[in-house]
């Protein structure tokens, strides 16, 4: 396009250089002839010029053209005019035209004026003696030759330029096509290689261009084999991350499983240990020293919270690796009554509400593992907001998807944390009360299970309102695995 608009200047620079040309070129031309008849009408007369009763003799001259004017003054009176009409004859011009040509300087230049009922015309003034005193004579010649042969000549211009530009446009359609098809080949294969999935998951062998398309002795063959080569580089990088995650899940799931039993046995010998007395007879808590009490009680503490830290490490790289959920009808109303129910039981100074629809809502899933993700989103509200808070747990139905939405009227989460709340071990600061600890994983289970569950979650905030969305298909899991390693972005 660009290249048809610059041809399509030139030809117009072009045309109008030449019809200006011809123009000039033309009005030269009629001005020798001019000249011609006006050197012709400065000789000798040889009689003298009676009232009307003589001719302009170069008018009748042969070659001169149709429609020339020419009118002789003498004393300021007009003696002789005279117009060339069709077949040789001379007619009278009019009073008005006269007039008009007779105003005309003797200066001996050239001047184009408009003759009234004739038109353009180009005249010229000189002075002819004859025997009898001076004589001013006018001679006009008409201008429309001159306007006649420039229209033709734009028209003509007008014609091929735009054929020209019509054939220029069409062959550099064709020849442009056809030398960017390459160029065409390697966009797709950009475009394709930019629509996989390159942010979680393993990565398989990516696309590349055709040998064929990435020769060294084009601009776009430089351009393709380019191309290959940042594929290939980031190919590497991806395996090389793909390797590095796969060796901290199983790292994770190997150290989460192995922690499990010394765990174990440190909660069975303590508990033995609070069992044993003094005397060795008394199994009351009473009989231990305080000091032995207090750090039974601290291991107590720490086992449990080591433990509930082990399972959700073992959880999330169980579901990291893609192990198989279990499948079963669940109602996400009774379900998330049921979480709200321990809640309250749990916070019994915050406000819970349930919102469910008339029509009950069910989905196929693993009833254990969303009982968790909606028990973590309420456990989430209740340690991060304080007392007297208002939280209501709400099931909806919208365009084909089974919302479960958390909402809580506490001091929100600051703009910081919000973009990265379901990372892992991610944790809030002073802006949000915490009444307990918090090992950072809870809402990282959340998005695993909605992930596994090939949903999503998405949680907004601001002070005084914020609502944690868990959106799951209303259709069942699908058998394939959901994508390992991916936390959807808030």
């Amino acid at each position: 396009m660009s290249s048809t608009l610059l041809l399509a200047v030139v030809c117009v620079v072009v045309g109008v250089i030449t019809t200006l040309a011809m123009r000039s070129y033309l009005i030269t031309g009629l001005d020798d002839r001019l000249d011609a008849l006006a050197d012709h009408s400065m000789a000798p007369r040889s009689c003298d010029l009676g009232p009307r009763d003589t001719e302009l003799p170069y008018l009748t001259a042969f070659g001169v053209p149709d429609g020339t004017v020419g009118v002789a003054r003498s004393g300021g009176e007009v003696r002789e005019a005279g117009m060339v009409a069709g077949g040789g004859a001379v007619l009278e011009p009019s009073a008005r035209q006269q007039a008009v040509l007779s105003s005309v300087h003797a200066d001996g230049h050239h001047y184009t004026l408009i003759l009234p009922g004739l038109g353009a015309y180009r005249v010229k003034t000189v002075h002819a003696d004859t025997h009898t005193g001076p004589v001013t004579v006018t001679t006009a010649l008409p201008f429309d030759y001159v306007d006649r042969t420039v229209s033709r000549l734009v028209a003509v211009e007008a014609v091929v330029t735009a054929g020209g530009l019509l054939l220029a446009a069409i062959a550099a359609a064709v020849i442009i096509g056809y030398n960017l098809r390459p160029l065409n080949r390697v966009s797709a294969t950009a475009t394709r290689v930019s629509c996989q999935p390159l942010d979680h998951g393993e990565v398989t062998a990516l696309e590349r261009v055709p040998a064929a398309d990435a020769g060294p002795g084009t601009e776009v063959g430089r351009v393709a084999a380019a191309l290959n080569r940042l594929l290939g580089h980031v190919e590497g990088a991806l395996e090389a991350r793909y390797a590095t995650e796969t060796r901290m899940r199983r790292f994770l799931a190997d150290a989460s499983h192995e922690l499990r039993t010394p765990l174990a046995s440190i909660a069975g010998y303590a508990q033995l240990l609070r069992r044993d007395t003094a005397d060795g007879t008394s199994d009351s808590p009473e009989d231990i020293g305080p000091r032995t009490a207090f750090a039974l009680r601290r291991i107590e503490s720490g086992i449990v919270r080591m433990s509930a830290l082990v399972e959700d490490l073992l959880l999330l790289a169980r579901l990291d690796a893609g192990r198989p959920l279990d499948r079963e009808d669940v109602g996400l109303g009774s379900l998330v009554a049921d979480a709200v129910h321990d809640a309250h039981a749990a916070a019994p100074g915050h406000r819970w509400l349930i919102e469910l629809p008339d029509d009950p809502v069910h989905i196929t899933g693993d009833p254990d593992r969303l009982h968790q993700a909606v028990s973590n989103l309420l456990a989430n509200a209740r340690v991060h907001t304080p007392p007297g808070t208002t939280v209501t747990a709400a099931v909806v139905r919208l365009d084909g998807q089974a919302l479960i939405r958390v909402t809580d009227d506490g001091p929100g989460i600051p703009a910081a944390l919000l973009l990265r709340v379901f990372e892992r071990f991610a944790r809030g600061d002073a802006s949000r009360s915490r009444a307990a600890g918090s090992s950072g994983l809870g809402l990282a289970i959340v998005t695993a299970v909605a992930a596994a569950h090939h949903g999503r979650a998405d949680v907004t905030s601001e002070p005084g309102r914020t609502v944690f969305t868990v959106a799951l298909p209303l259709g069942p899991v699908r058998d394939q695995p959901p994508p390992s390693g991916k936390t959807p972005s808030t």
